[in-house]
């Protein structure tokens, strides 16, 4: 049998029984080297799934693979690919064929920071690939198969940042924007074959996708926070924003007009932002 947490352990997921039932036995967990991602596998797999690990450091996915098996007593196939490219989605998906996957979770993705034209174009595009084509690749080849066996669960991520533009993060924000209105699409399109999908919206987080950003967050929630609050609300919500500051801050901007959201977080992520933009 797996292990467990200890009781009352704020990293164990309160439904654990019940998300392993009805959407077990595999888990396929994308951007899983890290951060958000890593903290889902590791929930999951206490909480009995066999889990697929996705992202692009293979010797990073194998240690975090070891330590699951090891600490679980579950089963764990590594996919080292890079999701922002066709060979690396069909990669994904011969890899868990034989497999009887239950729920995606598709948490891979990044972000430039910077005056739009002053960044690599490539970097930009790169990251409309990874952020959302692989995410509407990945939704639609599980998502049938999910609907063929009537029941399935998928998790995707937006962010704070994706109810409107955001200066100096513009691309970022806009493909969040696109897996928020994405989400909200297809849930209901996807419910009626017994199939959950949530979009998770948090605001900063402790993890890589910051340095690779190139911004300093001083207050960041837990990805372990994060994972947990977004599991416990598949199957129960269209959007969850997990964390106290996520929901406070959302509350806000959800009263303020639009050009207004843009101003207060175009001050907040430009607090972040280590290579400042001429004031």
């Amino acid at each position: 049998m797996p292990s467990q947490k200890r009781p009352g352990s704020t990293r164990r997921l309160r439904r654990a029984d019940g998300l392993l039932a009805r959407y077990g036995p595999w888990a396929v967990v994308t951007g899983a080297s890290d951060g958000i991602g890593a903290a889902c596998a590791d929930l999951l797999a206490a909480a009995g799934f066999d889990v697929v690990l996705v992202a692009r450091r293979q010797d990073v996915l194998e240690r975090l693979a070891a330590g699951l098996r090891a600490q679980h007593d579950v089963d764990v196939v590594v996919v080292a690919c890079d999701l922002s490219s066709a060979a690396g989605v069909e990669r994904l998906f011969a890899a868990t064929a034989e497999l009887d996957v239950g729920l995606l979770v598709a948490a891979a993705g990044f972000g430039t920071t910077g005056c739009f034209v002053d960044n690599d174009v490539a970097d930009e595009v790169a990251m409309v690939d990874l952020n959302c084509r692989a995410v509407v690749e990945a939704a639609h080849h599980y998502g049938r198969s999910f609907t063929r066996r009537g029941r399935g669960g998928i998790v995707v991520f937006s962010s704070i940042v994706a109810f409107q533009g955001v200066p100096n993060t513009a691309t970022y924000a806009a493909t969040k924007a696109f897996v928020q209105s994405f989400a909200e699409g297809i849930r209901p399109e996807l419910k009626a074959a017994g199939v959950d999908v949530l979009v998770s919206a948090p605001g900063p987080v402790a993890s890589g996708f910051a340095a690779r950003a190139d911004m300093e967050v001083g207050s960041a929630a837990d990805p372990a926070d994060v994972a947990r609050a977004t599991l416990d609300a598949l199957g129960r919500r269209t959007t969850v924003r997990p964390g106290a500051r996520s929901k406070l801050l959302g509350w806000l901007l959800s009263t303020a007009p639009r050009r207004v959201r843009t101003a207060i977080l175009t001050k907040i992520i430009g607090g972040f932002i280590r290579h400042q933009p001429p004031a």
